[in-house]
């Protein structure tokens, strides 16, 4: 199922991001609500490989499922995860520790750093 997305020129989507960000955000999506541990970066890009580990939040009594985009081939991003992206180009190598994923949007991002001095 194709959904129709009225876009300008500016404004980021789905497709337009690299085969490595569409697959974050098709996680965070699958995931709904929970976290995402250990996420390697390089270059700027989120690397999904065998050192992630997902913990997904499971609320007794509510709708779990995926969320409606997750089958959607194409639909603006939300700031959200345009903020998350500039933070993965800002570190450019390194890890994530925690993306915390409420609604299929990153909520709380921490990453690991060595103090500058």
């Amino acid at each position: 199922m194709t959904h129709a997305v009225a876009t300008s020129a500016e404004d980021p989507t789905k497709r337009a991001l690299s085969p490595a960000r569409r697959r974050l955000v098709e996680l965070m999506q699958w995931l709904s609500f929970g976290r995402i541990l250990k996420l390697p970066v390089r270059n700027g890009e989120p690397v999904l490989d065998q050192t992630v580990r997902v913990i997904r939040t499971v609320k007794t009594g509510a709708d779990n499922r995926p969320r409606a985009e997750s089958h959607w081939r194409d639909f603006v991003l939300k700031r959200e995860v345009m903020d998350l992206f500039a933070e993965l180009g800002r570190i450019g190598n390194g890890v994530v520790r925690l993306i915390e994923v409420k609604h299929g949007l990153p909520f709380l991002i921490e990453i690991e750093e060595a103090v500058h001095t």
